[in-house]
């Protein structure tokens, strides 16, 4: 395994593959340098001496500026550094792009779900969908009724120890014997049904209100989806009628059950719950007529994302997944980067890449909307790095962007969409999110993203109620002490010396087989549906 590495010829720092000792006496780039102190796995070193205020170059871009005079072979620290980013504007729109070679993919399948409108999906779930959280206690009464008589959800297996050790308690079999059993499945065609419960729909600010429906109306009308089952209180800012138009935006027939319920319309709850039930049932029989077929990889509408950095991150699993992303491009798919205060420092670059000026006009407009509001509260992008972050190396926002935007391969942006917007242009899209994991796939999806590709250096569990999240590991000993929430390890880079080309083609691989139903991702299998919409407002 090597011990360090240079990302780009013209940066002036590098990064430690492996734990390095004071004293250790390294070579870059055929010249001779002896460390000053020790640096831990992911950290960074100078190459040069720097003076106060000199730039930091990382992937060739400024990624922060020290403000202490460091000698060669310094590490990199929060003391020392500061974030800064590089300056940007919206010139000529000519960027050219050579494609992979995708051949061998043209003819490959994947086995989904094909919907009246033309989308594919990956699964085919149905969607119970609050427009207020005053219905989050009605959606759970829901869920407890149908997961487990459907066969569709495991008995809880905690609810059986406790109940084994209440027996024991009062003197019976001793603890150990409890085991958790499945009901067969009475729709095998449907996936599974999913709540997507939240705390939004009133008391913020009507826009809120809007972007929550906007959100909503997106899950509505996913690949993945097969109908949905909506509750209403009927006083809350997000009305149904809201709903509607906000799928009927779309101007395509939805071509799928979508049941309305409004709790002030009836004389009791009770009453309610049951109509919910038995119309409900009439639509999952409608949508297990739906069967899988095989459909082209154009049908693929890949989010990507990252969560829990570290700082094999930007070296190993993000650039592995825009050599995937570069590819569902080139085969006519669609990617979706989101993230928008992880592109900081990397405007340029993506604006450089916007097939059209508008496109790159509306890039920086939420960019700088977004970065305005942040400075609004005392905050900013540059306050973005996690602790988590900051430990394993990702000292300034730059750093963690600069590494984060590899997810997006070199593909042209062909549209980019706030959050809430669907993503209809085939190729990469940049979509307006927090670097928040949960609220960013939350949004991914609602884009229309039928599969995330989710790279990770810390570990997280993060998974969604619709679409399947592929966790990625940047280093491969993550998978070693988390085996239940990784996929894929992309550390094999480094760790196993396996080339990014032959990760890519192992990737695709996994990638068609989740797609077709093949094989779960570790969050489905752990039935993680985190659903978190993000709220910009204020609460009134």
């Amino acid at each position: 395994m090597e011990k360090i590495l240079r990302i780009h010829p013209g940066d002036n720092v590098v990064v430690a593959l492996t734990d390095l000792d004071k004293d250790a006496d390294v070579v870059v780039a055929g010249k001779a340098l002896r460390l000053r102190e020790a640096v831990p796995v992911k950290h960074k070193f100078t190459l040069e001496p720097m003076r106060e205020g000199d730039t930091v170059f990382m992937y060739g871009v400024p990624v922060g500026k020290v403000v202490t005079d460091l000698s060669a072979g310094s590490l990199l620290t929060t003391e020392n550094t500061r974030h800064v980013a590089a300056p940007y504007a919206i010139g000529l729109q000519n960027y050219t792009h050579e494609k992979p070679d995708v051949d061998r993919y043209l003819n490959r399948t994947f086995n989904g779900f094909h919907r009246k409108d033309g989308q594919v999906g990956t699964g085919n779930y149905w969607l119970f969908v609050p427009l207020v959280f005053c219905q989050n206690r009605n959606l759970k009464v829901l869920q407890e009724a149908l997961e487990t008589e459907l066969g569709f959800r495991k008995e809880n297996p905690y609810k059986l120890l406790v109940r084994d050790l209440a027996d024991k308690f009062k003197g019976g079999e001793k603890e150990g014997h409890y085991e958790t059993k499945k009901s067969p499945k009475l729709f095998p065609n449907i996936d599974g049904i999913k709540f997507l419960l939240h705390e939004g729909g009133c008391g913020g600010t009507r826009q809120d209100a809007q972007l929550l429906v906007d959100l909503l109306a997106g899950y509505i009308r996913h690949p993945n989806v097969a109908g949905a089952t909506v509750l209403s209180l009927g006083c809350q800012h997000a009305q149904m009628t809201m709903l509607e138009e906000a799928i009927a935006r779309h101007r395509q027939e939805l071509g799928k059950p979508l049941l309305f319920f409004e709790q002030q319309k009836y004389p009791s709850e009770h009453a309610m719950l049951q109509d919910i039930i038995r119309d409900t049932f009439e639509g999952l029989k409608e949508a297990n007529e739906n069967s899988r077929k095989p459909a082209p990889l154009e049908k693929l509408t890949i989010g990507l994302e990252c969560g829990g950095s570290d700082g094999f991150s930007g070296i190993s699993a993000n650039p592995l997944i825009g050599v995937i992303a570069d590819r569902i491009n080139a085969l006519r798919g669609k990617s979706i980067l989101s993230e928008f205060p992880e592109l900081c420092g990397v405007e340029q670059d993506l604006i450089d890449r916007c097939e059209r000026k508008e496109t790159a006009e509306k890039f920086v407009r939420l960019m700088e909307n977004y970065e305005a509001r942040a400075q609004e509260v005392g905050s900013g992008f540059d306050m973005n790095p996690s602790p988590g972050n900051i430990r394993d190396g990702l000292i300034t926002d730059a750093i963690k962007s600069a590494g984060a935007a590899t997810k997006g391969g070199r593909s042209a942006v062909a549209d980019v969409l706030d959050y809430g917007e669907y993503a209809t242009r085939e190729g990469l899209n940049l979509l307006c999110t927090p670097g928040n994991d949960v609220e960013s796939t939350t949004g991914l999806a609602g884009a229309g993203a039928n599969m995330i590709l989710f790279s990770t250096g810390l570990g997280t569990p993060t998974g969604n109620p619709v679409c399947p999240v592929v966790k990625i590991a940047s280093n491969s000993m993550l998978p070693e002490k988390i085996n239940d929430i990784i996929d894929f390890d992309a550390g094999r880079l480094f760790s196993e010396g396996i080339s990014q080309e032959l990760l890519a083609d192992e990737l695709m691989e996994l990638i068609i087989a989740v797609a077709g139903g093949e094989k779960q991702t570790c969050a489905q299998k752990l039935q993680q549906d985190d659903f978190i919409p993000w709220k910009r407002g204020i609460s009134l």
